[in-house]
């Protein structure tokens, strides 16, 4: 089986999707099935340092490159056209027998999925969240028009949509589309365990032994609801802890977030790291005492389910997809999108260290029985099994 799985972007600059794929197709070629990867050269205001046209084994996946259209005008350039990849998508797609199209509302997607029915291909979409109500909300105007004139029937003639939580399905299926969709959660690449991480954390930030710690880890965009997180830890500036802001975002915006941390006081408790990846990543989770993502939407929340794989409780708002999983088995708090609530939900952990061990023990040992990209994928082929099956019969 030759799967082609097409993104804009592999650059973790790009953020979860682009970390997504690539741990996607890693376990899907551990199983046995020929995946490769379609994509351009991408890497945010600039381009990745890759050999075009070409199959290269980048970063352990085997993935195409194309060259990026890349003017000074931003919105244009993140839109991700490529004649190369357009060119490259009419000579070869019928190559394989399934394609994965990942993300919507950009080039490199739009012009696979069209390729794909007129080569009359399958194809199943995996949107990533933006088809999310918070989503189809910011640029509207944008959105509804290359919704009505391009996406919509590309949508439509898809074979699938690949959503990754029952939230996310929930609100997908209010957009009146026509094509059925399933349901698998991301995976987990299991991570390395740190011996003495919480001691080793706190070397590091230079506090206490038994500082608490609370880490938000997630690309810093206003949809992240720090704007609720920050006010809630001002209000607790009587209880001891340091806050990790772990990412990066725009000049502007990380311009806001400090300016909120100073007005609400807790600034001289606050760690940025900027983007963080690797071992320092799986330190900070590791070392961590609470993971802390206050979104207002997430369709599935990745780094969310790493925390819970090593026994760090998390705290989420209902606009994570894995709240339902966090509250269900309680492996952590799920206080509403209001600062108070959060509030008082951090101040829950704070003061009973015990419970959050205990939530903590319970997360570990679900999640990594149940969230495992060996696990996905077996699932992922069995699906793709199906939908070649029914295509061709």
């Amino acid at each position: 089986m030759r799967v082609l799985h097409v993104i804009p972007s592999v650059t973790h600059v790009r953020g979860g999707p682009s970390l997504v794929v690539m741990d996607m197709v890693k376990a899907l070629r551990a199983n046995n099935v020929d995946a490769e990867i379609a994509t351009t050269n991408d890497n945010g205001d600039r381009l990745l340092d890759v050999p075009l046209q070409k199959l290269v084994e980048y970063k352990q996946v085997p993935i195409w490159f194309f060259s990026r259209f890349s003017p000074t005008v931003k919105l244009v350039r993140e839109y991700a056209f490529s004649w190369q990849l357009t060119v490259w998508l009419w000579d070869n797609i019928s190559q394989y027998d399934i394609l994965h199209i990942h993300a919507i509302f950009s080039y490199a997607s739009t012009i696979a999925m069209a390729i794909a029915r007129l080569k009359n291909v399958p194809y199943i979409v995996i949107p990533h969240g933006l088809l999310s109500k918070w989503s189809l909300q910011q640029s509207t105007r944008r959105k509804q028009i290359y919704m009505r004139i391009i996406e919509k029937a590309n949508l439509n003639h898809s074979q699938a949509i690949h959503l990754t939580s029952q939230l996310e399905q929930q609100e997908v299926a209010q957009l009146g589309l026509i094509v059925p969709s399933f349901v698998l959660p991301h995976g987990l690449s299991q991570p390395t365990l740190i011996l003495n991480a919480r001691h080793l954390l706190r070397q590091h930030l230079q506090v206490a032994a038994d500082e608490p710690v609370i880490l938000f880890l997630s690309r810093l965009h206003p949809k992240k609801g720090l704007d609720y997180l920050i006010p809630a830890l001002g209000k607790l500036t009587h209880h001891r802890f340091t806050f990790i802001v772990a990412g990066s975002g725009s000049k502007e915006y990380e311009a806001e977030i400090e300016s909120a941390l100073v007005s609400t006081g807790i600034r001289d408790r606050t760690h940025f790291t900027g983007f963080i990846l690797g071992e320092t990543k799986n330190l900070f989770i590791q070392g961590s005492d609470l993971f802390a993502l206050t979104s207002h939407a997430e369709n599935f929340g990745l780094a969310v389910l790493e925390a819970l794989a090593v026994g760090v409780p998390v705290l989420v708002t209902p606009g994570v997809a894995l709240a339902s999983v966090v509250q269900e088995h309680q492996l952590g708090y799920v206080p509403e999108l209001d600062v108070l609530a959060i509030s008082k939900a951090i101040e829950e952990h704070l003061t009973h260290p015990q419970e959050a061990k205990d939530m903590g023990d319970r997360a570990r040992q679900m999640i990594r029985e149940q969230y495992t990209w060996d696990k996905v994928a077996a699932k992922m082929v069995d699906i793709y099994q199906y939908i070649i099956f029914k295509h061709n019969s």
